[in-house]
C-alpha cells in the first residue's frame, strides 16, 4: 500500500506539525506534550472548549480549532486515544477562568482518558464539565464502545457549543446546549472499502470488490449488515430510514442535513447522496433549513459516507449560523 509518510511512528507528529505550519495565523502547536490550540488561548473570562481523540479522521478534531469552536485539539496516535497528560496539558492552556467543556466521542479509551484529565484538571482548580457524544444509530455496542458510538454528530456539537461559548455563555448553558444538540443527532455510514492504517500496512477489514458494510464505525469497526453493492438511492434509504425512526423526526422539523464522506469519497458522490437524502425529508414533511457536505470526520482513505441529521431549533439555528474561523470551516468572519 502506497502512502505519502516517513517513518510511520511519526505520522502524527509530523502532520500536526504541518498543520500548525500551514494554519499559524489560526493555531499554534505544543509538541511536549502534543495538542493544537487557538493562538489567542485562553481567552479571559470565556469557557474553553477541548475536544480530541485518535487521528486519522481529520480534518476532526484540530481542523475545528479557532474561533467559534475549539479553543484545543489533542490528537492520539491513528485510532487511540489521547492519554490523559496532553489532554491535561491542553485543559489548562485554554481555562480562561470561566470553566473548561470537554467533548468526547463515545470511545471507551477516549471517555476513561478524558475523565483521568478532568479530575486532574480538577484537582488544580479548574472547573470541567464533559459532554459525551453518541450519534450513531447503526449499533448499540461496538469493538470500542459500550453504547452507541460518537461519529460526525461531534461536529455539529463542537460548532454549536463553541458559537455558546464565544458568545460568552456560563460553562453550565454551554454544556446544556451541547446536550442539546447531541440530544437531537442522528448519524449512520456505509464502507465501500477498508483503509489502511500507516503502522499496519493493510486494510482494517475485507470487503469483496462487490461488497459494502452498511452501518461502519470510522475506526472500521462492523456494522448492522454486509451486503452487496447497492445503487447510491438504496444505500441512502438503508442510511437514513433509522436515522429517522430513532428520535423520530416528524413532518414539521428544521433539521440540518450533513453528508460527510469517509475520506476517499468524491465530491461528486456525496452530492448524490445528498441529492437522495434531501428528496427523502421532503417526502416526509421535514424542512432541511442548513447544510454541510464534504470529508469532515474521516477514517484515513475509506470510500463511504455517513448522513448525520440534526433537529433545530432558532436558538441551535442562530448558533450554527454564527461566525467560525477554523481550517475547516470559515464563514461570517
Amino acid at each position: 500500500m502506497k502512502k505519502l509518510v516517513n517513518d510511520p511512528k511519526n505520522v502524527v507528529a509530523e502532520a500536526v506539525a504541518g498543520f500548525g505550519a500551514a494554519h499559524a495565523d489560526i493555531v499554534r502547536i505544543s509538541t511536549e506534550p502534543i495538542y493544537i490550540v487557538r493562538t489567542e488561548a485562553p481567552v479571559a473570562g470565556k469557557v474553553g472548549l477541548v475536544s480530541g481523540g485518535g487521528s486519522g479522521h481529520e480534518p476532526l478534531h484540530g481542523g475545528f480549532v479557532g474561533f467559534g469552536m475549539l479553543d484545543a485539539a489533542v490528537p492520539g496516535a491513528v485510532f487511540t486515544s489521547p492519554t490523559p497528560d496532553p489532554i491535561l496539558a491542553a485543559t489548562k492552556a485554554v481555562d480562561g477562568g470561566a470553566g473548561v467543556l470537554h467533548i468526547v466521542k463515545n470511545y471507551t479509551g477516549d471517555v476513561l482518558n478524558f475523565e483521568t484529565a478532568a479530575d486532574l484538571a480538577a484537582a488544580d482548580g479548574i472547573e470541567v464539565r464533559s459532554v459525551i457524544v453518541n450519534d450513531d444509530v447503526a449499533v448499540k455496542d461496538s469493538l470500542y464502545t459500550a453504547g452507541r458510538r460518537g461519529v460526525a454528530g461531534t461536529v455539529l456539537v463542537e460548532k454549536i457549543a463553541g458559537a455558546s461559548a464565544e458568545r460568552g455563555d456560563a460553562l453550565e448553558t454551554v454544556a446544556a446546549i451541547a446536550e442539546r444538540v447531541i440530544s437531537g443527532v442522528r448519524s449512520m455510514g456505509v464502507a465501500l472499502t477498508p483503509c489502511v492504517v500507516p503502522h499496519a500496512g493493510e486494510g482494517s477489514f475485507t470487503l469483496a470488490d462487490d461488497e459494502i458494510e452498511i452501518g461502519i464505525g470510522i475506526h472500521g469497526e462492523p456494522g448492522r449488515a454486509r451486503i452487496k453493492l447497492e445503487p447510491a438511492d438504496a444505500i441512502v434509504d438503508r442510511l437514513l430510514g433509522p436515522i429517522l425512526e430513532d428520535i423520530p423526526f416528524v413532518a414539521g422539523d428544521e433539521v440540518l442535513l450533513f453528508v460527510n464522506g469517509m475520506g476517499g469519497t468524491p465530491q461528486i458522490e456525496l452530492y448524490i447522496v445528498f441529492r437522495r437524502a434531501a428528496e427523502v425529508l421532503a417526502e416526509q414533511g421535514i424542512e432541511v433549513s442548513r447544510t454541510l457536505v464534504g470529508n469532515f470526520t474521516t477514517s484515513l482513505e475509506m470510500q463511504g459516507t455517513s448522513i448525520t441529521v440534526l433537529k433545530l431549533d432558532d436558538e441551535l439555528t442562530a448558533l450554527w449560523d454564527a461566525p467560525v474561523q477554523t481550517a475547516a470551516l470559515r464563514w461570517g468572519r
